[in-house]
This record gives structure tokens, sequence and C-alpha cells, in this order.
């Protein structure tokens, strides 16, 4: 475990910045590594599960200075296809100076392990998370997560599932939930049922890979086609939409060329249906990220949603009419 310390930058810059990556590469994400604001310390390459995968790590962000009390945690997840992508640089770190630990997941790929081992490793790590909270001054009961396109994906599942144990635990720490209280899910898939029809009806998506192949993403991840409706519907956030399920911001362009926007209407209909608490942020024009989804205000949506849900702050969550 290594602790490092950043040079000084504007927390706003940074996470405006970041939120671009929250769907790339690891490659380009290394290339665009931003320093984080002085304030914050990170403690890199923390096993959550003992002995296991060299992808079964997490970085941790805290502020230097001790907090007074434990402080609200925010769970990262990357994205790349389920197939690639970096825990570093995490999108939201800068955080830490609203007030909030981060942490920044890794995850086992699909070309190493099938899902659902993707989801086990993430409430892996959140159930790793509140056994170690007092070490870390985290408060266990007031965790969100956010993550974008294949993170966005995990992150919905984490909170859809959450608590009803549809995965087989690993890791140990079986005594802690994995349940979180609030998600950001920034433009990721929700129904592989319905995504190829989406893709197909859509003509913003351009289909770099091709759709219900062993070898596209999503085949990829479930090691097999799509028209399986078992292992369809197992990997789908949508499946698991329940009255109990924790709040949504959702964040979605129209013009997304590699998730049709139609999967995030489909599913914040879905949790709304149920009663959840949701929003969906419309980007008009926008694609798989961009400019759109660091502007100001966009970015102010999203603290005051965990500022809402995480702190109990009497906050707005007010869409942005020209995202």
């Amino acid at each position: 475990m290594k602790t490092l310390f950043f040079s000084p930058a504007s927390c706003r810059v940074i996470f405006a910045a970041c939120v671009a990556l929250l769907a790339c590469d690891s490659a380009f994400a290394q290339s665009k590594a931003p320093s984080l604001p002085t304030g914050i310390k990170m403690e890199k390459d923390i096993s959550y599960i003992p002995d296991g995968d060299e992808a079964q790590k997490l970085d941790l962000y805290l502020p230097e200075k001790t907090a007074e009390k434990p402080l609200p945690l925010i769970v990262h997840i990357h994205g790349g296809g389920w197939m690639g992508g970096s825990k570093f640089p995490c999108a939201v770190a800068g955080m830490v100076l609203k007030g909030y630990a981060v942490v920044s997941v890794e995850y086992r790929f699909s070309q190493k392990a099938k899902f659902p081992a993707q989801i086990q490793d993430c409430q892996a790590a959140i159930r790793w998370l509140r056994a170690h909270s007092k070490e870390y001054q985290i408060d266990p009961e007031h965790v969100g997560v956010v993550g974008g396109s294949a993170g966005g994906h995990l992150s919905s599942l984490v909170g859809t599932a959450g608590g009803k144990n549809a995965f087989p635990k690993i890791g140990g720490n079986d005594e802690q939930p994995d349940r979180v209280q609030a998600v950001c899910d920034i433009f990721g898939p929700s129904d592989f049922s319905t995504v190829v029809q989406q893709a197909m009806e859509d003509k913003n998506v351009k289909n770099i890979f091709e759709f219900n192949t062993p070898k596209d993403p999503y085949s990829e991840l479930i090691g097999t086609k799509l028209d399986d409706k078992e292992k369809a519907d197992a990997v789908s956030p949508v499946h698991y939409v329940s009255k109990d399920n924790p709040p949504f911001l959702i964040l979605h362009g129209t013009h997304d060329t590699l998730v049709p926007y139609a999967q995030s209407v489909e599913f914040a209909e879905a949790l709304k249906a149920q009663g959840v608490e949701t929003w969906l942020q419309t980007l008009p024009g926008s694609g798989h990220g961009g400019p759109a989804f660091g502007k100001p205000a966009v970015i102010q949506l999203m603290q005051n949603f965990f500022d809402k849900y995480l702190k109990g702050a009497d906050v707005p969550i007010a869409l942005v009419p020209e995202a």
C-alpha cells in the first residue's frame, strides 16, 4: 500500500476535466492524469480481497488532515467496456475537498472472468470498505457510487441488486451490507435484452462493434450472445429494480454512439414506476461523453445529488434545462 500526496490544482477544474474520463481506456486516462489539489492524500493499490487477483484492488482518497467526523463515501467504478480502463486517475477524487472520502475500484475484466465476477468484485470492495470504516474514518451508513459506461452499468447494478444476495459473495466480510444510498449512472447500459433492438432503431448508434456477436463487449461480458435471456436478465440492472432501490441520478447524451439513449429512458421509467427517486439528465446532442458532461451546472447537479443523499443537505436536485 502506497500513500501519495499531490501538487496544487483547482478542485472544480479537476472534477470537470475528469468527468470526461469516466469511460476512457487506461492509456488515454493515464496520458491525461491530472494532479490533485493540496489537501488530498491517496493510498494506492489496497487489496480488498486478501491474496486475491491482482485486479482486486482499490485506491483510497482522504483529506490530509484528519476529519472531525466520519466522512460519507463515494465509490467510483471506471468504464472501458468491461474489458479495459483503469481505476487511476479517479474521476471524482476532487470530491474529497467537498467533505467526502473517495474510492476508485478495480475489477476483473471479461477476458479473464465472465460475469458476475465484475459485480462480485465491486460488492466485495464495498463490504471491505465498511468493514474497515473505522480505520479510514468512513461513514458506513452513507455510501454512494458513480461510474460511466461500463462503470455506469456496474454502479447501477450495485444500486438495484444491493441487499438482494443476487450473486454469490466473495472476499469475506459477509456480515457487511452491500447496499448503497445513492447512485450516479453516466450513460451505462441497463437492459441487455433490449439494447440490440434499441441500437438498431437509433440512427445515432454507429455500431463500431457488431452487436450480438461473441466478441462484442456485451456478449464478451456474459460469455454468450445476448439472446440468452437468462444471462441477459442476470446482468441487467433493470431486472433488479424494486421500490427499496436507492435514489438515482442518470446522465445520458441523445447522440450516444455506443449505448443507446433509450437505455437510460427505459431504466428511469422502470425506477420511477417503483417509486424510486430518479432524475434523468438528458444532454441533447452529446455522445458517449463530451464537454457537456463537464459543464459547471451538470457538475453542481451531481454534487447536489450526493450532498442531499449522503450528507442530508437541503439542496435542490434541479435538472439542467440547456445541458
